[in-house]
């Protein structure tokens, strides 16, 4: 990689969209809340639903032998140990009436 290419890849770039005044009022009390402007708070919520949009239609390919084994991982029981034990026999904070 040369440095122009690296210093391109770093510069800021300008992203401008329309919000309803409604809409803005709400990103900016969340990014408030966090202690955020909302520039960063607006940047990471859009990048990560980015990334999870990609990572959804990420496609995996494996051999036929892969693949079974990965199916027979799946259809095994879960080894019994304490901390599974003691998660399976907590009440969830809606059941305990902490809500």
């Amino acid at each position: 990689m040369n440095p122009t290419q690296s210093i391109k890849e770093t510069m800021p770039v300008s992203i401008n969209i329309r919000a309803k005044a409604k809409q803005r009022d709400l990103i900016d009390q969340a990014a408030e809340r966090l202690g955020r402007s909302r520039s960063d708070f607006m940047l990471e919520a859009a990048c990560r639903q980015a990334e999870d949009v990609l990572l959804d239609q990420a496609f995996f390919s494996v051999d036929e032998g892969t693949f079974a084994q990965f199916q027979m991982l799946l259809d095994q029981p879960l080894p019994v140990t304490d901390k599974l034990s003691s998660l399976l026999k907590t009440k969830a904070p809606w059941e305990q009436g902490e809500l």
